[in-house]
């Protein structure tokens, strides 16, 4: 400033006309860049040397008019880094700068209130201080306007403290009351950034906790202020009111009197604050405002900032001056100018008048160095005060750690004490802990083998059953083996009857011979007698009577040995019958053994089937009830997402929700049907079983779905959804209690569901969307329409295309011109392939016409098919419009005006739209169509084609942009690991902002399918139905086409993955 000071006039009345702009240029031009580099988005604090030279541009200016030129047009509202670090540097401002920075500030003060507001409505760490922040500088703003007497810095003397306070009690009252608010604002700030941080010493040497600390210190220096004259006006007070009227304020100081204490004791003891600036100690207790001498004990706290070490770049000068001749030249050359032309107005100076002038000046300079003087002694002095207290309080507070110290002493033998004793128990904590995780592994290997008990026992109640199969098989053998032996018993009695009769017989046979033969042996006797008598009477005939005596004895021996012969085939025959009797009995014996061991075995089939009956009812049982337990498990999951917070950003559609509820329905007739055989025959529950987990499924299903519907659903029409959908969940989880229950599952009433899910259904029918205002009877001519339009805009775009080639080949060479021909070119072959598959979508379409409508005609087709037609609007809309996109952003591309991101979006957004028009067409068509399998074919090259732009743009946009080649080489340990935080906290910002731009594509997805909803009805039977208004001019996307529904699985369809149906999530 000296050398401002010594420029001479003539050199000053000879600097160009234009120095003064130049001089405005470079003052604006630093300003800049200095509140540029103060107030950034970096999570550090902010620098002393660009805050000084804001503060000396507000002095060189006189107000604050630059400052807040370049401050209204910071960003505040897009980060509260940004905004924190604005405050920051205005409290600065306003303590240090300029007295007019005040009148300035109060003209922005709107802009103040409404940044602390905007953030303080966002749950922003940040935020949350700027918006205590803003509140603070606004008091600030309003007390000193109020009060001129006392500046922004705070610094005044006890004697303009009594002539700011007056003598009228109530203005010191008032002023007391204000004070109050303005060390409110203060203690609040300093305790909702102690409250965000961590007090340990660490956090205060990171960037980001110096960011938040930075600010108070300006907050200490003004609460030492206002501590001291709080404390003046309180024993002012007290002299002239009695105690009573004071108690509020008196309340009021001591609390704000141990915040402070806390405050400054929590500050002194961070690394950050004690090379920064030196914080008083304030006393043990607060000042006692009833005995009025306790005033001269009163120390007034000094804060102390030490001297700032000399940067290393040197300081800019804010007036600039050119370089001119030195000071005696100009001398000369006026004195040949004199000479020549004479003096100018024809006047003439002596030296008295010069050494007059001189010595003016030099009074001046003196003067100047004299206030200067003695306002750096009047500094020194004050700061040698701070220090003289400063060390009296130190040497108190040594004295009074050394009493401390002592009783630490004994409190850490008794804390040694303590945790040697907590040491012990720790280690039998410990132990208790292992014995724990002992007892948690033994359990865990417990229910491992519980588990492979149970699945043993399936295979156990599996080959029981295959064996009781067996059994019967065995059992109905030996029956048949029983009923054989009987009938052959009754075979072999019947033969043993059927010989005795023949031996009987026989027997009678061979006596009635053997009578015959007696009979005749007597007759022979009575002739062999009367033959005798005859021989002795008659002699005369001897040798005749003895050839003839030969004879009968011949016959006699014959007949005895027939007689022989027959007795001893009786014998036989007899031993044959004794015989034929023994084994008899012996059979009937075995028969009868054999008969009472089966009978036995049955009896003990008989206890082991009755036993396998219990068991296997028991079974039965306990499978019905592990299925109820895990359908009430699964309900109770459903019924609990009526009330998750997560759940309300899931939507589904009505059509869905009717589609389910209607299976549900179905669900509940097979449970009843299910249930009625169950109590028939308890010994088969697979069909209760079968039909309680897909009602589960299906009524759990219902549930979360009906959920989902209600969130898009006006307020009265959702709120009835939900309670039928809580009635539902309620009496669906009733149901399976009771049937978890042997004694309640006869009274279990599956019926009972069936009203809340017909409620559900009805709801679901209420607000199913209406149909669009488009006339059947149109639909034929619009799907013509928007196909030939559609066909138009891919001939349209490839032309274009074919421009944009011929225009990129004239205006751009070398590699420019090789990206935008691939780019170009790929984008051709993408609508050459889009135009291929429109052309075999029409032609499968009329296939499909033709095949289907029968005698009708092709309008009664379309309007007996509406859903399916609109689908197909709907489809080829979308097509044109990706394809018009496609040309717009390729066309941005090659002009250097657009993004290459917004051509790979475009490129994947009429890949999906031609995917939609191949659904759309597939829906209707014969599987073995030679058409669908051109179209197939078709859209699988439509997929490569989108592939090939996606790779051709990246490709491109990695030849275009430039990269920087990461050199560090050249950085010290300490740059490097500040530029690494630098790039964590760039890292960090990225995220968040991609986190924010994501929840905002989730908004717009949301909404966006809203207004499909309410533009077009979602098709059930039909993969879309969009909005079947007329083609418009402008370039709108058109609303999203819903998928095709599937049926429902069947009963046999079900198993384990089958779960709850996720509902629409709109914004993933």
């Amino acid at each position: 400033m000296n050398s401002i000071k010594n420029v001479p006039a003539r050199v000053l009345s000879r600097r160009p006309g234009h120095s003064l702009e130049a001089e405005r240029e470079q003052f604006d031009k630093t300003q800049a860049i200095s509140i540029s580099k103060a107030i950034n988005t970096q999570e550090a604090p902010v620098k002393e040397k660009h805050a000084r030279r804001i503060i000396l541009g507000t002095h060189h200016e006189k107000g604050a008019f630059t400052f807040w030129s370049y401050a209204i047009g910071l960003p505040l509202p897009s980060s509260s880094i940004l905004s924190w670090k604005f405050c920051h540097v205005l409290h600065k401002v306003l303590r240090d700068g300029h007295p007019n920075v005040l009148h300035d500030c109060q003209r922005y003060r709107s802009n103040i209130r409404e940044i602390g507001e905007l953030w303080g409505h966002l749950h922003d760490r940040y935020g949350q201080l700027v918006n205590v922040y803003t509140k603070l500088l606004l008091t600030k703003i309003s007390f000193h306007l109020k009060h001129p007497q006392f500046p922004a810095g705070l610094e005044v003397t006890d004697e303009v403290l009594e002539k700011a306070a007056g003598t009228d009690i109530n203005d010191i009252f008032q002023l007391t009351v204000e004070m109050f608010d303005y060390m409110d604002c203060e203690l609040k700030l300093s305790e909702s950034v102690f409250r965000q941080l961590n007090t340990a010493i660490a956090v205060s040497q990171m960037s980001s906790g110096q960011c938040r600390l930075a600010p108070l210190i300006q907050v200490i220096q003004d609460c030492s202020h206002l501590y001291h004259y709080t404390v003046k006006l309180m024993f002012r007070l007290h002299s002239c009111l009695p105690a009573d009227t004071l108690q509020g304020h008196r309340d009021r100081f001591h609390e704000q009197f141990h915040s402070l204490r806390n405050f400054f004791r929590r500050a002194s003891d961070m690394l950050y604050f004690k090379r920064l600036i030196q914080i008083p100690r304030l006393p043990e207790g607060p000042p006692n405002f009833l005995r009025a001498s306790a005033l001269a004990e009163h120390i007034k706290p000094v804060v102390v900032i030490p001297e700032e070490a000399p940067e290393d770049e040197e300081p800019e000068n804010l007036i600039e001056i050119s370089t001119g001749p030195p000071a005696g030249e100009p001398a000369v050359v006026a004195d040949l100018f004199d000479q020549t032309f004479g003096p100018p107005n024809g006047s003439m100076k002596d030296d008295r008048d010069l050494q007059i002038e001189t010595l003016k000046r030099e009074v001046e300079t003196l003067r100047a160095e004299l206030e200067k003087i003695r306002l750096e002694a009047q500094r020194y002095i004050s700061q040698l005060k701070g220090q003289v207290n400063t060390l009296e309080a130190e040497l108190e507070e040594q004295r009074k750690q050394k009493q401390k110290a002592l009783v630490d002493n004994e409190q850490l033998r008794h804390e040694l004490a303590q945790l040697r004793a907590a040491q012990l128990e720790g280690e039998r904590n410990q132990s208790l802990r292992e014995e724990a995780e002992k007892k948690a592994s033994v359990t865990e290997a417990r229910y491992t083998k519980l588990k492979e008990q149970h699945s043993k026992l399936i295979a156990t109640h599996a080959e029981l059953l295959r064996k009781n199969a067996d059994t019967a098989k065995q059992l109905t053998a030996k029956q048949q083996n029983q009923e054989e032996v009987a009938r052959v018993k009754e075979q072999l009695v019947f033969q043993m009857e059927q010989v005795k009769r023949e031996s009987e017989m026989k027997l009678e046979e061979q006596s009635d011979q053997l009578e015959k033969l007696r009979r005749e042996l007597e007759a022979k006797s009575g002739e062999l007698v009367r033959v005798q008598q005859d021989l002795s009477r008659t002699e005369q005939s001897g040798s005749e009577l003895s050839s003839r005596l030969d004879m009968l004895s011949a016959e006699k021996e014959a007949l005895s040995s027939a007689v022989r012969q027959q007795e001893a085939d009786l014998q036989a025959a007899q031993s044959l019958v004794q015989e034929k009797e023994a084994a008899l009995s012996q059979e009937q014996q075995r028969h009868s053994q054999e008969r009472a061991e089966l009978q036995g075995r049955l009896a003990d089939k008989e206890s082991r089937e009755q036993g396998l009956q219990q068991r296997l009812l028991d079974e039965q049982f306990e499978v019905l009830r592990r299925s109820a337990a895990e359908a009430e498990r699964i309900l109770q999951d459903a019924v609990g997402k009526l009330d998750d917070p997560l759940h309300l950003r899931c939507t589904s559609s009505p059509d869905y929700l009717v589609s389910r509820a209607q299976v549900a329905l179905d669900a509940v007739s097979a449970l009843e049907t299910g249930h009625a055989q169950y109590l028939t025959s308890r010994s088969d529950a697979s069909a209760l079983v079968a039909a309680l987990t897909q009602f589960s499924h299906l009524a759990a299903d219902t549930i979360i779905n009906g959920s989902a519907t209600s969130h898009l659903a006006p307020t009265d029409p959702a709120d009835r959804l939900i309670d039928a959908c809580r009635d539902c969940g309620a009496r669906a989880l009733e149901l399976v209690g009771q049937l978890q229950d042997p004694q309640a599952v006869q009274q279990a009433q599956p019926d009972r569901v069936r009203s809340p899910l017909q409620a559900i259904l009805q709801l679901g029918q209420e607000l199913k969307p209406k149909s669009l205002d488009v006339r059947q009877e149109e639909l034929g001519a619009l799907v013509d329409k928007e196909m030939a339009a559609t066909s138009s805009a891919i001939e349209e775009a490839v032309r274009r295309i074919e421009d944009m080639m011929n225009q990129a080949r004239h205006a751009s060479s070398g590699v420019k011109l090789e990206v935008n021909e691939r780019i170009l070119k790929s984008c051709t072959d993408l609508m050459k392939a889009i135009r291929l598959l429109v052309t075999t979508s029409t032609s499968l379409q009329k296939e499909i016409v033709e095949s289907g409508r029968g005698a009708a005609t092709q309008q009664e087709f379309y309007a007996k098919n509406s859903r399916w037609t609109e689908g197909l609007i709907s489809a080829s809309k979308a097509v044109g419009w990706g394809a018009t996109q496609l040309v717009e952003s390729a066309d941005k591309v090659v002009l250097h005006t657009g993004k290459y991101e917004e051509l790979i979006v475009c490129s994947h957004e009429i890949a999906a739209s031609t995917a939609q028009l191949v659904a759309a067409s597939k829906v209707k068509a014969n599987k073995d169509s030679r058409h669908l399998s051109r179209l197939q074919e078709c859209s699988r090259t439509v997929n490569v084609m989108a592939a090939n732009v996606v790779a051709s743009t990246k490709l491109g946009q990695e030849q275009i942009e430039e990269r920087d080649t990461m050199d560090f080489s050249g950085m010290s340990l300490i740059k490097l690991k500040k530029q690494e935080m630098e790039t964590q906290v760039r890292v960090l910002e990225l995220e968040k902002t991609l986190e924010a731009e994501r929840v905002r594509l989730g908004e717009l997805r949301k909404q966006h399918y809203a207004l499909a909803v309410g533009v077009g009805t979602p098709a059930e039977e039909e993969p879309g139905l969009p909005s079947a208004a007329p083609h418009s001019g402008t370039s709108r996307k058109p609303p999203l086409a819903q998928k095709p529904s599937v049926a429902p699985r069947q009963d046999h369809q079900l198993d384990k993955k089958d779960g709850v149906c996720p509902a629409q999530l709109m914004n993933s």
